[in-house]
């Protein structure tokens, strides 16, 4: 039993309770005395029975008087004690359970319920409900005169009746005629004028629980409440957004720490503010030793100047540098410097964006050495040419196979280094020419090249038109070659053969090697097409013929011949061929 709801045993209490039975006692003995003095015709004096009845009368009612006062004080010193908890916490949760229990124990009522108003919406909600076991009440036991509550809420004035059912206000309400509903005390939450919700007490068994003492008690601490429930609804609302804050913190820094370009900021002091970790590896940096001082005395490579130029002129820069980074040796940089703006557009410092592009460079280097060797297509296209894996894929294409002159006819007197260099020369204009029609290099076979049109690296639909064009540039390249050698005049060294058909195309080799080539019959007989052509002629199949007939009756100065058959080895039937060469200009 708590101390507001029990009579409060005070040595004084304590003391009025004895001086009343001890008058009991001495009425007692007064009312045997005057039976005695009855029988030998005495009495009494006059009023004394009355006086002590009248004693104790008055002590009764000093002790009634007491004992409320002593309740009254309790009730005061609980008020007083929940309001520092309720104010010492700002758990939501602890405050409202704390009302709740108070209000029930201020008022004796069976039941409370709080209800706040919804800050979005306006409109009340249930918070918590409790009755006198102290125990949570289930939506399902939610038992009110929703009457009341509407009408404490729209008016803020706090409603009381000792008996709902035979009070005139409300007899007529369904909620309190189905509930059996008695005493009844509503209060509102008053917060600067307001109601920003209600406190409902009741008692479905008792009339008369509640008095204009309770109600103010229970308004007094109501206004209380409204206070530390709008102070822990605050703090909710400022630890959510702290957590959101900080969580939106964490999630830029995790961002911050993985972008793979250093980034570093400065003040408006060039004092380093921020420096992420690609930054540190980048520049063989601590960031621990490098925070809060000049960016020029950590890096020199920038100096003051430069950061003030930023900030003042509000443009923005990028070098692209060589620079020594100990421990790293010479790097490639990109640095962007620009201008760090705040919210509302201030300058405020500098940010620095660090590329390392020395991976980048030696790959780019090591590419060009490749295309030395490869085809521009090959090698722009390497990732598709990986994809392929090992295997390959049937398609139609234009193989051209090109002789660009037998070692029995280049000069008798080169030495072997002379010889090469002079077979390259001739290789290089083949090359070219099949390179600049979207051809790529099969292969180098000595003195023989394969070029190969319309493979995955290279799809085009005029591929047999472009094989063809490839070997009429490559003629006239020769003739400028020869020239440039001294060649007698109208020397032709070259032969070419072309063929239009069916190949395999893929990667050939092992995991570890590869290489990406074309078979089928189609290449065996581009190749006896060219073993089957003379110096100077450019030999091509009936398929390619069929492919570019319109192409080749316009093209100026080409000798063309008429269809011919030609047995091959290795072959039963002809193939049907068509011969051409390009006239001297």
């Amino acid at each position: 039993m708590s101390e507001a709801t029990s009579t409060v045993r005070t040595a004084e209490t304590l003391e009025l309770q004895r001086l009343i039975k001890a008058l009991d006692v001495l009425e007692g003995q007064f009312r045997q005395q005057r039976a005695v003095l009855q029988r030998r015709g005495m009495s009494l004096p006059p009023g004394t029975l009355n006086g002590i009845q009248q004693a104790r009368t008055d002590l009764e009612a000093s002790l009634s008087a007491y004992e409320e006062a002593a309740r009254e004080v309790s009730r005061l010193r609980e008020l007083g004690r929940t309001a520092e908890l309720i104010n010492s916490t700002l758990d939501l949760n602890d405050v409202l359970n704390e009302v709740m229990d108070t209000v029930i124990a201020l008022t004796r009522a069976e039941r409370g319920y709080l209800m706040l108003r919804n800050p979005h919406s306006g409109e009340l909600e249930f918070t918590i409900a409790r009755n006198i076991e102290h125990r949570t009440l289930m939506e399902n036991e939610f038992i009110i005169s929703r009457t009341i509550v509407a009408d404490v809420a729209r008016t803020g004035v706090p409603i009381i009746t000792t008996d709902a059912g035979a009070d005139e206000r409300f007899d007529s309400q369904q909620s309190i005629i189905r509930h059996g509903l008695r005493s009844i005390v509503c209060v509102p939450l008053l917060l600067k004028e307001t109601v920003t919700g209600v406190i409902y007490a009741d008692n479905r068994v008792k009339t008369g629980m509640f008095a204009e003492q309770e109600l103010q008690l229970l308004q007094n601490f109501a206004n209380q409440s409204a206070v530390a429930i709008e102070n822990a609804r605050l703090y909710e609302t400022l630890r959510a957004n702290l957590a959101n804050i900080t969580a939106m913190q964490n999630l830029l820094s995790n961002v911050f720490a993985s972008i793979a370009s250093g980034v570093i900021t400065t003040d408006a002091q060039d004092c380093i503010t921020t420096m992420n970790p690609a930054a540190c590896r980048t520049l063989n940096l601590e960031a621990e030793a490098c925070l809060g001082k000049p960016l020029w005395q950590v890096w020199e490579l920038i100096p003051a100047n430069t950061l003030h130029a930023i900030r003042e002129d509000g443009m923005s820069e990028s070098v692209e540098v060589d620079v020594e980074v100990a421990g790293k040796g010479t790097l490639n940089l990109n640095i962007s410097l620009s201008p760090l703006r705040n919210a509302v557009g201030q300058t405020e410092g500098v940010a620095i964006v660090v590329d390392d592009l020395t991976e980048q460079k030696q790959r780019e280097s090591q590419l060009n050495t490749v295309r030395r060797y490869l085809t521009p297509a090959m090698v722009d296209n390497i990732r598709s040419i990986e994809a392929l894996g090992l295997g390959g894929e049937r398609r139609i294409i234009t193989s051209l196979f090109v002789d660009v002159r037998n070692f029995k006819r280049f000069p008798q007197h080169l030495t072997p280094r002379e010889l090469m260099a002079y077979l390259n020369r001739y290789l290089t204009v083949a090359a070219d020419a099949i390179t600049q029609r979207n051809g790529i290099i099969d292969k180098y076979m000595a003195n023989e090249i394969l070029g190969l049109f319309n493979t995955q690296l290279n799809p085009s639909e005029d591929h047999a038109l472009r094989a063809v064009l490839a070997a009429l540039d490559m003629a006239d390249d020769f003739r400028a070659l020869y020239a440039q050698f001294g060649e007698p005049t109208g020397v032709r060294y070259f032969r070419v053969g072309i063929n239009t058909g069916i190949a395999t195309l893929g990667n050939v080799g092992s995991a570890t090697r590869r290489e990406f080539t074309a078979v089928g019959d189609s290449i065996n007989s581009a190749h006896r097409l060219l073993e089957n052509a003379q110096d100077g002629e450019i030999v091509i199949s009936e398929a390619t013929y069929q492919a570019c007939a319109a192409v080749l009756n316009q093209i100026p100065r080409l000798m063309l011949r008429g269809q011919e058959q030609l047995f091959v080895k290795n072959r039963r039937e002809p193939l049907h061929v068509y011969r051409f060469y390009r006239e001297d200009a």
